[in-house]
């Protein structure tokens, strides 16, 4: 355990991606993206709940979660089924089901918000083949017999653009559970933290029928003695062009970190990204860091 201790690190990663957002009130039948509001301006966001759902269901994190319901629904968690042995308790728990048990998520993330403000697009649609399949079915007119067909029309916001998400683990708190005195084995917690990077590199998320790919157009981080969002404050894309400042450069070149992007126009300044952060490619990024954290659990 001091050993552990002593080297006290963490992974930190900010990541721009080019995602959609996902959706918050409804009037009617008319559904608005999830939007926050700073600087004076609006910026369209998908929220830091919808991204740590979508990534611990798609790394397999969830498989083995159980449900209870005591007033709510909520994570099960029992001395023989805790955090060190149940991968879905790894992002946190709270459970009121005999006596009330917390534990922390090992890992954090922030909401993904868009880069650039808010544009309203808005896009309208209708069920009119399902209607009229029903209409022709029961042999009634679809004009006339509207409701009885269930036809009907909607609409919503579209926003898909360029967002920035930043998560950072603790790496000494993963597969730990101290509410039980239990732990997982050094192989398991690697494992762990590696689905999760896997998944993070190959991201894909749906919304309204559309499938994004939400992999990494660009990523800053790695494992270092920082255990917040080091780069989220110094990672700022506007109109598709990275701010590349001293403060920027100096933290990239402060401890482990690396930096990846992917060629190819995504970014208006790449010839200069290239110049002045030396990046390496988002699959090496991701070996490497895989590989550090292997390094570390079994240093």
């Amino acid at each position: 355990m001091e050993n552990k201790e002593k080297k006290n690190l963490g992974i930190t990663l900010t990541i721009v991606c080019n995602i959609t957002s996902n959706y918050g009130e409804t009037l009617g039948n008319a559904s608005s993206v999830q939007k926050v509001f700073k600087n004076g301006k609006i910026y369209a966001t998908r929220s830091r709940e919808s991204m740590k759902n979508a990534i611990m269901t798609q790394s397999g994190m969830y498989d083995d979660l159980k449900v209870v319901v005591h007033e709510i629904a909520q994570k099960d968690v029992t001395k023989e089924m805790n955090a060190s042995n149940c991968r879905a308790l790894e992002g946190g728990y709270m459970n009121t089901n005999n006596l009330t048990v917390i534990r922390k998520s090992s890992f954090y993330l922030t909401d993904a918000v868009a880069c650039d403000e808010f544009v309203n697009e808005t896009r309208f649609h209708n069920n009119l083949y399902l209607a009229s399949k029903r209409a022709k079915d029961k042999g009634l007119n679809l004009q006339k017999d509207a409701k009885k067909v269930g036809l009907i029309p909607y609409q919503y916001e579209f926003d898909k653009s360029l967002k920035k998400y930043s998560i950072t683990f603790d790496l000494d708190k993963v597969g730990v559970d101290e509410n039980f005195n239990a732990e997982a084995e050094v192989s398991e917690k690697i494992e762990r933290v590696n689905l999760i990077l896997e998944t993070i590199e190959n991201l894909s998320l749906v919304v309204k029928g559309n499938l994004d790919n939400a992999e990494p157009l660009m990523i800053f981080g790695g494992i270092g003695n920082c255990k917040t969002h080091y780069f989220d404050n110094v990672v700022n894309v506007r109109k598709s062009t990275l701010n590349i400042t001293d403060e920027l450069i100096e933290r990239l070149n402060k401890g482990n970190y690396k930096m990846a992007f992917i060629e190819g126009g995504n970014f208006t300044n790449e010839q200069e990204i290239k110049e002045k952060l030396n990046p390496i490619s988002i699959t090496e990024f991701f070996e490497k860091l895989k590989g550090d954290v292997k390094n570390y659990y079994e240093g």
